[in-house]
């Protein structure tokens, strides 16, 4: 097995952040992020929760029209991480990326979040699985962080203007 995998994301504003997967440590979300990007899955789609010091987070969503549509498509996988029984060293620091759930352990699919800051209280409790690779991605990444959010019917902390994944793919 390669001891990483190399993933660009190209933004429609063509910004760019070059990330290193983790496939020893984290395979199964490895592979089924590394699956999605080979399907295209994520072309299109949008950062649609951005909160400032936190996280950036996308891969479930269009951001169309002033409202959110939800991507289906993609299957729960087990979670890689301490509290369901995988032992994932990966720490949540600045530039870490990982999957989103809900509170139910093996919830995740698409949704993946970047951290834009140390986010310590996220060890162990969700699937890190790579992280950026140079200080310009954790630099675009910071930046979407800064955009002004708002309310989009539900969801809090949307970009007000759309944060577009132009594509995602394996380099």
């Amino acid at each position: 097995m390669e001891k990483t995998v190399k993933i660009m994301i190209e933004m429609q504003d063509g910004g760019v952040m070059n990330l290193e997967l983790y496939p020893e440590l984290a395979p199964i979300t490895v592979n089924n992020f590394v699956d999605l990007c080979n399907r295209g899955y994520y072309d299109g789609l949008c950062f649609h929760r951005v909160i400032d010091g936190f996280m950036i987070q996308g891969g479930g969503f269009t951001h169309s029209g002033g409202r959110l549509l939800p991507k289906g498509g993609a299957k729960e996988i087990k979670g890689e991480f301490a509290s369901n029984g995988v032992n994932n060293p990966v720490k949540h620091t600045a530039g870490t990326i990982s999957m989103a759930r809900t509170m139910v352990k093996d919830s995740a699919s698409s949704q993946f979040f970047i951290c834009v800051a140390d986010t310590p209280f996220l060890d162990g409790e969700y699937a890190a699985f790579g992280r950026v690779c140079d200080a310009e991605s954790l630099n675009k990444a910071v930046s979407i962080g800064k955009v002004k959010t708002g309310r989009v019917e539900y969801y809090d902390d949307v970009p007000v203007n759309p944060v577009v994944i132009k594509t995602i793919r394996v380099v």
